[in-house]
């Protein structure tokens, strides 16, 4: 028997997407989360610099030591979508640069406050722009100019911003959108170990599931399990005033005795599921479990890890990126990208 969507899935309505964007939850559980400031709301020139094609950041958002990244315009960037000469329908970009001072100010005081932080939309986060900072501290932003080519190199975050993707498969009155008003998160940075990160799956109001990439002694799967199911009665089951479904990210501590929320996210497909389906998903809800089901997978080349893998996850390099990489390993493709990047910031320099 074949399952039909509203079986799997709740009922997806404006306002329940909207209770997991960062500053309908955060107020409430900001004191078992990562310590956080919400930029509110974004001005329309900053969502025009964001949706400009070219990767390159507003004037006076570098610091004065940081690395020079470029800061040309959208159509005099050297890796524009556009190549060969169509320039009519760009003729209201040509020569149109971007300075936020106001934002880059704020933007400093949360570094100063926090040492580092890492950046995210309404609900997404650039992660799979990680690639244009050091992989040593990936993520890590100390200056406004590292947030600004995050989010400009970052697919991920599109999502946030057109109401026609954030509330994708709901029905609302296109003369009278649901409000929405795009907002910056910034969060103290800290390196994350993702061996201690899990995804809960809450649906009609009780704990069904968490997923786990590391293999874990039975002794151990209780603890995690033991743990996760009393932090999310304790600290997230009565304060969640919205509907009942909802998926949550924690990050354990490293004696798995605790946890900190990380994140909430729509029980919905936009969600990614990790080592479980939503047809099994749904199946576990049924069973009526005491406790919620751990799924452990012991290797990255297990079939379910593939099977899993991100939907998106070619887009976690750009396209001139991918290019640049065929045939070469990481060393040399790492010295090839630096020296097309000085090569395109000479050019511009020299025009």
């Amino acid at each position: 028997m074949s399952l039909d969507h509203c079986d799997i899935f709740p009922l997806q309505t404006p306002d329940y997407l909207l209770s997991f964007q960062f500053s309908s939850w955060y107020p409430t559980f900001s004191s078992i989360s990562i310590k956080s400031t919400v930029i509110r709301p974004l001005d329309q020139p900053f969502k025009e610099y964001l949706d400009s094609d070219g990767i390159f950041v507003p004037e006076g958002s570098e610091n004065p030591s940081s690395y020079s990244l470029p800061t040309v315009s959208p159509a005099e960037s050297s890796f524009s979508d556009q190549e060969d000469g169509d320039d009519n329908d760009d003729d209201a970009a040509v020569g149109r640069s971007f300075s936020f001072p106001d934002l880059d100010e704020r933007i400093r005081q949360a570094i100063e406050e926090y040492g580092a932080v890492f950046p995210k939309l309404n609900f997404s986060s650039p992660k799979d722009a990680a690639w244009v900072l050091p992989p040593s501290s990936p993520l890590k932003c100390t200056s406004p100019s590292d947030i600004y080519i995050l989010l400009k190199s970052s697919d991920f975050v599109s999502h946030d911003l057109s109401i026609d993707t954030i509330f994708e498969g709901c029905q609302y009155d296109p003369s009278n959108p649901p409000p929405y008003q795009l907002e910056l998160v910034l969060r103290k940075w800290y390196p994350i170990d993702r061996s201690r990160e899990f995804r809960c799956f809450v649906r009609d109001g009780c704990l069904i599931g968490t997923p786990s990439f590391l293999p874990r002694e039975p002794q151990t799967q209780s603890k995690i399990v033991e743990t996760l199911q009393r932090f999310w009665k304790d600290k997230i089951k009565s304060k969640w005033h919205g509907q009942q479904d909802y998926v949550f990210d924690v990050l354990m501590t490293r004696d798995l005795s605790r946890g900190h929320v990380l994140d909430f996210n729509p029980y919905a497909p936009r969600t990614d599921p990790l080592l479980f389906t939503y047809e099994e998903l749904l199946s576990i809800s049924t069973r009526e479990l005491s406790t919620p089901e751990l799924r452990i997978i012991d290797s990255p080349l297990h079939p379910v890890a593939s099977r899993n893998a991100p939907a998106h996850q070619h887009n976690m390099l750009p396209i001139e990126a991918l290019a640049l990489s065929s045939g070469r390993d990481i060393n040399d493709f790492s010295d090839l990208w630096k020296k097309e990047i000085q090569r395109s910031m000479n050019d511009d320099a020299n025009d």
